[in-house]
Protein backbone atom coordinates (compact mmCIF):
# COMPACT_ATOMS: atom_id res chain seq x y z
CA UNK A 1 0.00 0.00 0.00
CA UNK A 2 2.84 2.65 0.65
CA UNK A 3 4.24 1.67 -2.82
CA UNK A 4 0.87 2.49 -4.41
CA UNK A 5 0.45 5.95 -2.50
CA UNK A 6 4.18 7.31 -3.75
CA UNK A 7 3.31 6.56 -7.37
CA UNK A 8 0.10 8.87 -6.95
CA UNK A 9 2.03 11.39 -5.01
CA UNK A 10 4.60 12.07 -8.04
CA UNK A 11 1.90 11.50 -11.06
CA UNK A 12 0.17 14.54 -9.21
CA UNK A 13 3.24 16.60 -9.21
CA UNK A 14 4.33 15.49 -12.67
CA UNK A 15 0.36 17.51 -13.91
CA UNK A 16 1.46 20.03 -11.68
CA UNK A 17 4.80 21.03 -13.08
CA UNK A 18 3.28 20.58 -16.38
CA UNK A 19 0.42 23.06 -15.81
CA UNK A 20 2.64 25.55 -14.54
CA UNK A 21 4.85 25.38 -17.73
CA UNK A 22 1.99 25.77 -19.88
CA UNK A 23 0.81 28.89 -17.99
CA UNK A 24 4.22 30.44 -17.86
CA UNK A 25 4.58 29.88 -21.82
CA UNK A 26 1.01 31.96 -22.03
CA UNK A 27 2.38 34.36 -19.81
CA UNK A 28 5.58 34.99 -21.53
CA UNK A 29 3.83 34.93 -25.07
CA UNK A 30 1.26 37.21 -23.62
CA UNK A 31 3.65 39.61 -22.74
CA UNK A 32 6.06 39.20 -26.12
CA UNK A 33 3.05 40.45 -27.78
CA UNK A 34 1.77 43.19 -26.04
CA UNK A 35 5.76 45.03 -25.93
CA UNK A 36 5.46 44.19 -29.76
CA UNK A 37 2.46 46.33 -30.26
CA UNK A 38 4.08 49.49 -28.39
CA UNK A 39 4.83 52.33 -30.07
CA UNK A 40 8.30 53.24 -29.62
CA UNK A 41 9.21 56.45 -27.36
CA UNK A 42 9.23 59.47 -29.53
CA UNK A 43 12.52 61.31 -29.65
CA UNK A 44 14.03 63.94 -27.77
CA UNK A 45 15.10 67.36 -28.88
CA UNK A 46 16.83 69.72 -26.39
CA UNK A 47 14.89 73.25 -26.32
CA UNK A 48 18.15 74.80 -26.56
CA UNK A 49 18.97 74.11 -29.66
CA UNK A 50 15.73 74.70 -31.25
CA UNK A 51 15.05 77.73 -33.26
CA UNK A 52 11.29 78.68 -32.73
CA UNK A 53 8.87 81.36 -34.09
CA UNK A 54 5.54 82.10 -34.02
CA UNK A 55 3.11 82.36 -36.71
CA UNK A 56 2.13 86.00 -37.39
CA UNK A 57 -0.49 87.68 -39.41
CA UNK A 58 0.19 91.39 -41.42
CA UNK A 59 1.75 93.28 -43.63
CA UNK A 60 5.60 91.63 -45.03
CA UNK A 61 8.18 92.97 -46.63
CA UNK A 62 9.03 90.77 -49.71
CA UNK A 63 13.07 91.80 -50.36
CA UNK A 64 16.30 89.62 -51.43
CA UNK A 65 19.76 89.89 -50.37
CA UNK A 66 23.21 90.13 -52.56
CA UNK A 67 26.55 90.18 -51.20
CA UNK A 68 29.27 92.22 -53.34
CA UNK A 69 31.26 95.58 -53.16
CA UNK A 70 31.10 98.97 -54.15
CA UNK A 71 32.49 99.88 -57.26
CA UNK A 72 33.43 103.61 -58.61
CA UNK A 73 31.17 104.80 -61.17
CA UNK A 74 32.92 104.31 -65.33
CA UNK A 75 32.15 107.97 -66.00
CA UNK A 76 34.10 108.64 -62.56
CA UNK A 77 36.72 106.52 -63.02
CA UNK A 78 40.27 107.53 -65.22
CA UNK A 79 42.28 104.90 -66.44
CA UNK A 80 45.50 105.99 -66.97
CA UNK A 81 47.85 104.01 -69.69
CA UNK A 82 51.24 104.31 -71.77
CA UNK A 83 50.74 106.23 -75.08
CA UNK A 84 53.96 104.62 -76.13
CA UNK A 85 56.84 102.14 -75.35
CA UNK A 86 58.65 103.83 -72.15
CA UNK A 87 60.41 102.87 -69.09
CA UNK A 88 59.09 103.94 -65.83
CA UNK A 89 61.39 106.28 -63.91
CA UNK A 90 60.53 107.82 -61.52
CA UNK A 91 56.71 107.06 -58.95
CA UNK A 92 55.94 110.25 -57.59
CA UNK A 93 52.40 109.31 -55.80
CA UNK A 94 50.99 106.24 -54.18
CA UNK A 95 48.00 104.39 -54.01
CA UNK A 96 45.49 105.97 -51.86
CA UNK A 97 46.77 109.31 -52.14
CA UNK A 98 44.32 112.38 -53.04
CA UNK A 99 45.02 114.19 -56.41
CA UNK A 100 44.05 116.60 -57.93
CA UNK A 101 44.16 117.09 -62.48
CA UNK A 102 47.81 118.16 -62.33
CA UNK A 103 49.21 116.40 -59.94
CA UNK A 104 52.36 114.29 -61.41
CA UNK A 105 52.17 110.78 -60.30
CA UNK A 106 55.18 109.10 -61.74
CA UNK A 107 57.74 110.22 -65.11
CA UNK A 108 58.62 108.14 -67.87
CA UNK A 109 61.62 107.94 -70.70
CA UNK A 110 61.43 106.98 -74.07
CA UNK A 111 64.34 108.62 -76.23
CA UNK A 112 62.83 108.20 -79.41
CA UNK A 113 59.60 110.17 -78.39
CA UNK A 114 61.99 113.12 -77.89
CA UNK A 115 63.54 112.79 -81.04
CA UNK A 116 60.04 112.44 -82.95
CA UNK A 117 59.33 115.34 -81.67
CA UNK A 118 62.10 117.17 -82.21
CA UNK A 119 62.29 116.07 -85.55
CA UNK A 120 58.19 116.89 -85.87
CA UNK A 121 59.21 120.75 -85.00
CA UNK A 122 61.86 120.96 -87.66
CA UNK A 123 58.84 119.65 -90.00
CA UNK A 124 56.73 122.40 -89.31
CA UNK A 125 59.74 124.99 -89.74
CA UNK A 126 60.44 123.52 -92.85
CA UNK A 127 56.64 123.20 -94.28
CA UNK A 128 56.69 126.77 -92.89
CA UNK A 129 59.33 128.21 -95.21
CA UNK A 130 58.39 126.62 -98.44
CA UNK A 131 54.98 128.08 -97.81
CA UNK A 132 56.47 131.20 -97.80
CA UNK A 133 58.95 130.46 -100.97
CA UNK A 134 55.64 129.74 -102.96
CA UNK A 135 53.70 132.43 -101.51
CA UNK A 136 57.22 135.17 -103.08
CA UNK A 137 57.48 132.83 -106.00
CA UNK A 138 53.99 133.02 -107.25
CA UNK A 139 53.44 136.65 -106.27
CA UNK A 140 56.49 137.42 -107.92
CA UNK A 141 54.51 135.55 -111.33
CA UNK A 142 51.87 137.24 -110.95
CA UNK A 143 53.88 141.09 -110.92
CA UNK A 144 55.42 139.78 -114.53
CA UNK A 145 52.37 139.10 -115.91
CA UNK A 146 50.52 142.42 -114.64
CA UNK A 147 53.20 144.56 -116.17
CA UNK A 148 52.66 142.29 -119.47
CA UNK A 149 49.16 142.88 -119.19
CA UNK A 150 50.09 146.59 -118.70
CA UNK A 151 52.11 146.88 -121.73
CA UNK A 152 49.14 145.15 -123.74
CA UNK A 153 46.45 147.43 -122.37
CA UNK A 154 48.69 150.40 -123.25
CA UNK A 155 49.16 149.14 -127.12
CA UNK A 156 45.07 148.67 -127.20
CA UNK A 157 45.04 152.37 -126.20
CA UNK A 158 46.98 153.76 -128.27
CA UNK A 159 46.00 151.72 -131.08
CA UNK A 160 41.94 152.86 -130.42
CA UNK A 161 43.04 156.37 -130.09
CA UNK A 162 44.71 155.81 -133.68
CA UNK A 163 41.24 154.20 -134.85
CA UNK A 164 39.08 156.68 -133.47
CA UNK A 165 41.47 159.36 -135.55
CA UNK A 166 41.66 157.79 -138.57
CA UNK A 167 37.91 157.45 -138.84
CA UNK A 168 37.91 161.47 -138.37
CA UNK A 169 40.66 161.78 -141.35
CA UNK A 170 38.42 159.19 -143.60
CA UNK A 171 35.65 161.85 -142.73
CA UNK A 172 37.32 164.90 -144.18
CA UNK A 173 38.92 162.73 -147.17
CA UNK A 174 42.49 163.28 -145.68
CA UNK A 175 42.77 159.16 -144.96
CA UNK A 176 41.59 156.27 -147.17
CA UNK A 177 38.71 153.92 -145.83
CA UNK A 178 41.32 150.95 -146.24
CA UNK A 179 43.67 152.54 -143.79
CA UNK A 180 40.78 153.03 -141.13
CA UNK A 181 39.46 149.82 -141.03
CA UNK A 182 43.55 148.37 -140.97
CA UNK A 183 43.67 150.54 -137.50
CA UNK A 184 40.25 149.81 -136.70
CA UNK A 185 41.02 146.06 -136.73
CA UNK A 186 44.58 146.11 -135.08
CA UNK A 187 42.59 148.04 -132.09
CA UNK A 188 39.87 145.62 -131.73
CA UNK A 189 42.98 142.84 -131.81
CA UNK A 190 44.75 144.82 -128.79
CA UNK A 191 40.91 144.64 -126.88
CA UNK A 192 40.88 141.12 -127.32
CA UNK A 193 44.76 140.33 -126.05
CA UNK A 194 44.32 143.27 -123.09
CA UNK A 195 40.88 141.71 -121.92
CA UNK A 196 42.81 137.93 -122.49
CA UNK A 197 45.18 138.96 -120.24
CA UNK A 198 42.84 140.64 -117.40
CA UNK A 199 41.17 137.24 -117.40
CA UNK A 200 44.75 135.69 -117.15
CA UNK A 201 45.69 138.00 -114.38
CA UNK A 202 42.48 137.38 -112.55
CA UNK A 203 42.53 133.26 -112.60
CA UNK A 204 46.22 133.46 -111.55
CA UNK A 205 45.41 135.29 -108.57
CA UNK A 206 42.91 132.39 -107.69
CA UNK A 207 45.46 129.64 -108.31
CA UNK A 208 47.92 131.62 -106.28
CA UNK A 209 45.28 131.37 -103.45
CA UNK A 210 44.51 127.41 -104.12
CA UNK A 211 48.52 126.91 -104.21
CA UNK A 212 49.25 128.39 -101.00
CA UNK A 213 46.21 126.91 -99.75
CA UNK A 214 47.60 123.61 -100.53
CA UNK A 215 50.74 124.46 -98.96
CA UNK A 216 49.06 125.56 -96.09
CA UNK A 217 47.53 122.16 -95.61
CA UNK A 218 50.78 120.73 -95.45
CA UNK A 219 52.10 122.87 -92.81
CA UNK A 220 48.55 121.81 -90.66
CA UNK A 221 49.52 118.18 -91.38
CA UNK A 222 52.66 118.40 -90.38
CA UNK A 223 51.79 120.69 -87.26
CA UNK A 224 49.05 118.33 -85.91
CA UNK A 225 52.44 115.59 -86.26
CA UNK A 226 54.20 117.75 -84.25
CA UNK A 227 51.52 118.22 -81.68
CA UNK A 228 51.07 114.49 -81.13
CA UNK A 229 54.72 113.93 -80.76
CA UNK A 230 54.24 116.71 -77.99
CA UNK A 231 51.86 115.10 -76.80
CA UNK A 232 53.55 111.96 -75.90
CA UNK A 233 56.15 113.90 -74.93
CA UNK A 234 53.94 115.40 -71.73
CA UNK A 235 52.89 112.29 -71.59
CA UNK A 236 56.08 111.01 -70.37
CA UNK A 237 55.45 113.01 -67.26
CA UNK A 238 51.94 111.22 -66.30
CA UNK A 239 49.27 113.58 -64.23
CA UNK A 240 45.70 112.73 -62.84
CA UNK A 241 44.07 114.15 -64.68
CA UNK A 242 40.50 114.09 -62.59
CA UNK A 243 40.51 115.30 -58.96
CA UNK A 244 40.27 112.06 -56.60
CA UNK A 245 42.29 109.17 -55.13
CA UNK A 246 45.13 106.79 -56.87
CA UNK A 247 43.25 103.81 -56.33
CA UNK A 248 46.14 101.56 -58.47
CA UNK A 249 49.29 101.59 -59.80
CA UNK A 250 50.33 98.34 -61.45
CA UNK A 251 54.12 99.07 -62.01
CA UNK A 252 57.18 99.90 -60.78
CA UNK A 253 60.09 101.73 -60.83
CA UNK A 254 62.79 100.65 -63.86
CA UNK A 255 59.76 98.50 -65.49
CA UNK A 256 59.74 98.93 -69.55
CA UNK A 257 55.96 98.90 -70.74
CA UNK A 258 54.38 98.60 -73.93
CA UNK A 259 51.81 100.82 -75.46
CA UNK A 260 48.50 100.61 -74.06
CA UNK A 261 49.89 98.91 -70.53
CA UNK A 262 47.85 100.55 -67.74
CA UNK A 263 49.88 102.66 -65.87
CA UNK A 264 47.09 103.90 -63.12
CA UNK A 265 43.69 104.60 -61.68
CA UNK A 266 42.57 107.62 -60.25
CA UNK A 267 38.67 106.86 -59.29
CA UNK A 268 36.25 109.47 -57.39
CA UNK A 269 35.27 108.24 -54.15
CA UNK A 270 32.65 109.72 -53.54
CA UNK A 271 31.19 108.72 -56.91
CA UNK A 272 30.22 104.91 -56.18
CA UNK A 273 27.81 102.19 -56.68
CA UNK A 274 27.11 99.09 -54.86
CA UNK A 275 27.65 95.99 -57.43
CA UNK A 276 25.47 92.58 -55.46
CA UNK A 277 25.63 89.41 -56.65
CA UNK A 278 22.37 87.75 -55.98
CA UNK A 279 21.23 84.35 -56.35
CA UNK A 280 19.35 84.04 -59.39
CA UNK A 281 16.56 82.42 -58.05
CA UNK A 282 15.53 85.39 -56.27
CA UNK A 283 16.23 87.79 -58.82
CA UNK A 284 13.23 87.26 -60.63
CA UNK A 285 11.20 89.98 -59.39
CA UNK A 286 14.00 92.36 -59.14
CA UNK A 287 12.79 95.80 -61.15
CA UNK A 288 14.96 99.01 -62.32
CA UNK A 289 14.15 101.45 -59.69
CA UNK A 290 13.19 99.18 -56.66
CA UNK A 291 14.68 100.35 -53.10
CA UNK A 292 17.48 99.14 -51.30
CA UNK A 293 19.67 99.36 -48.54
CA UNK A 294 23.23 98.46 -48.58
CA UNK A 295 25.37 97.70 -45.11
CA UNK A 296 28.96 99.30 -45.63
CA UNK A 297 29.53 97.53 -42.20
CA UNK A 298 29.94 101.25 -40.81
CA UNK A 299 26.47 102.78 -41.26
CA UNK A 300 23.21 102.00 -44.23
CA UNK A 301 23.34 103.71 -47.54
CA UNK A 302 19.77 104.26 -48.63
CA UNK A 303 19.94 103.69 -52.70
CA UNK A 304 17.74 102.26 -55.53
CA UNK A 305 18.09 99.43 -58.36
CA UNK A 306 19.86 101.23 -61.42
CA UNK A 307 21.17 98.07 -63.47
CA UNK A 308 20.34 94.19 -63.78
CA UNK A 309 22.79 92.19 -65.42
CA UNK A 310 20.91 90.47 -68.00
CA UNK A 311 23.46 87.00 -67.56
CA UNK A 312 23.94 84.44 -64.81
CA UNK A 313 27.42 83.85 -63.61
CA UNK A 314 28.18 81.21 -61.05
CA UNK A 315 24.52 81.45 -60.25
CA UNK A 316 24.49 84.71 -59.28
CA UNK A 317 22.97 88.03 -61.06
CA UNK A 318 24.85 91.30 -61.06
CA UNK A 319 22.61 93.95 -59.47
CA UNK A 320 24.06 97.74 -59.51
CA UNK A 321 22.68 99.72 -56.86
CA UNK A 322 23.12 103.69 -57.01
CA UNK A 323 23.82 105.31 -53.88
CA UNK A 324 21.81 107.90 -52.62
CA UNK A 325 22.63 110.70 -49.66
CA UNK A 326 25.92 110.80 -47.64
CA UNK A 327 28.08 108.13 -47.46
CA UNK A 328 29.63 106.99 -44.12
CA UNK A 329 33.20 107.35 -43.50
CA UNK A 330 35.69 104.93 -44.44
CA UNK A 331 33.97 104.20 -47.60
CA UNK A 332 36.52 103.27 -50.76
CA UNK A 333 36.00 101.04 -53.63
CA UNK A 334 36.31 97.71 -53.69
CA UNK A 335 34.33 97.61 -49.82
CA UNK A 336 32.88 94.54 -49.05
CA UNK A 337 28.96 95.41 -48.66
CA UNK A 338 25.83 93.67 -47.92
CA UNK A 339 22.96 94.74 -49.96
CA UNK A 340 18.88 94.10 -49.23
CA UNK A 341 16.59 95.21 -52.34
CA UNK A 342 12.89 95.52 -51.10
CA UNK A 343 10.62 93.82 -54.34
CA UNK A 344 7.03 94.56 -52.53
CA UNK A 345 4.89 94.70 -49.64
CA UNK A 346 2.36 92.12 -48.94
CA UNK A 347 -0.14 93.11 -46.84
CA UNK A 348 -2.90 90.98 -44.11
CA UNK A 349 -0.57 87.74 -45.18
CA UNK A 350 0.11 84.81 -42.71
CA UNK A 351 4.20 84.91 -42.74
CA UNK A 352 6.90 83.37 -40.23
CA UNK A 353 10.40 83.39 -39.91
CA UNK A 354 12.24 81.41 -43.05
CA UNK A 355 12.94 78.05 -42.19
CA UNK A 356 16.30 76.26 -42.87
CA UNK A 357 14.62 74.24 -45.54
CA UNK A 358 12.26 74.81 -47.89
CA UNK A 359 11.73 77.01 -50.62
CA UNK A 360 9.14 79.80 -51.67
CA UNK A 361 6.05 78.23 -53.40
CA UNK A 362 6.53 75.05 -51.87
CA UNK A 363 5.25 72.05 -49.34
CA UNK A 364 7.35 70.88 -46.61
CA UNK A 365 6.61 69.34 -43.26
CA UNK A 366 7.61 71.56 -40.39
CA UNK A 367 6.99 70.54 -36.60
CA UNK A 368 4.25 72.43 -34.57
CA UNK A 369 4.98 73.26 -30.77
CA UNK A 370 2.14 72.14 -29.03
CA UNK A 371 0.52 74.80 -26.35
CA UNK A 372 2.81 73.10 -23.23
CA UNK A 373 5.62 73.30 -25.23
CA UNK A 374 6.38 69.51 -24.17
CA UNK A 375 5.91 68.15 -27.84
CA UNK A 376 6.28 68.86 -31.56
CA UNK A 377 3.69 67.25 -34.33
CA UNK A 378 5.08 67.27 -38.27
CA UNK A 379 2.41 68.75 -40.05
CA UNK A 380 2.76 69.40 -43.43
CA UNK A 381 2.70 73.89 -44.90
CA UNK A 382 2.35 74.76 -47.96
CA UNK A 383 4.91 78.02 -48.38
CA UNK A 384 4.07 81.34 -50.41
CA UNK A 385 6.27 84.48 -51.25
CA UNK A 386 9.47 84.70 -49.69
CA UNK A 387 11.62 87.11 -48.12
CA UNK A 388 15.12 87.81 -46.98
CA UNK A 389 13.99 87.04 -43.17
CA UNK A 390 10.47 85.57 -43.48
CA UNK A 391 8.01 83.66 -45.71
CA UNK A 392 4.44 83.84 -46.46
CA UNK A 393 1.94 80.76 -45.02
CA UNK A 394 -0.94 79.31 -47.64
CA UNK A 395 -2.32 76.91 -45.57
CA UNK A 396 -1.28 74.45 -42.94
CA UNK A 397 -0.56 76.80 -40.12
CA UNK A 398 -2.94 79.37 -38.59
CA UNK A 399 -2.00 82.24 -36.46
CA UNK A 400 -0.34 82.20 -33.39
CA UNK A 401 0.58 78.58 -33.86
CA UNK A 402 4.20 77.96 -32.57
CA UNK A 403 6.60 76.14 -34.63
CA UNK A 404 10.26 75.37 -35.67
CA UNK A 405 12.13 77.05 -37.84
CA UNK A 406 15.91 75.15 -37.47
CA UNK A 407 17.15 72.39 -39.32
CA UNK A 408 15.18 69.03 -38.20
CA UNK A 409 16.25 66.92 -40.81
CA UNK A 410 17.92 64.13 -38.12
CA UNK A 411 14.17 63.44 -37.37
CA UNK A 412 12.78 62.70 -40.42
CA UNK A 413 11.70 58.82 -39.76
CA UNK A 414 9.21 60.57 -37.07
CA UNK A 415 6.31 62.88 -37.02
CA UNK A 416 6.55 63.70 -32.82
CA UNK A 417 9.69 65.04 -30.92
CA UNK A 418 9.43 65.57 -27.57
CA UNK A 419 11.20 68.71 -26.16
CA UNK A 420 13.32 69.22 -23.18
Amino acid sequence: MDIVRDESVKRRKRRKQILLGVVAGIVILGITLGVSRLKPADPTVEGTTIWPDVVKRGSMLRQVRGLGSLVPIPEDIRVISAETDVRVERILVLPGTPVKPDTSIMELSNPQVEQEATDADLQVKGAEADYKNLQVKLQGDLLTQKAGAATVNADYDDARRTADSNKELVKIGVLSDQAWKTSQGKAQELATRNQIEQDRIAMNTKAIQTQLDVQQAKIDQVRALAQLKHKHLEDLKVKAGISGVLQEMPVQVGQRVVAGTILAKVVQPEHLKAELKVPETQAKDIQLGQAAEVDTHNGVITGSVMRIDPSVQNGTVTVDVKLEGELPKGVRPDLSVDGTITLERLTDVLYVGRPAFGQEKSTVGMFKIDPEGKRAQRVSVELGRGSVTNIEIVRGLKEGDKVILSDMSRFDGTDRVRIE
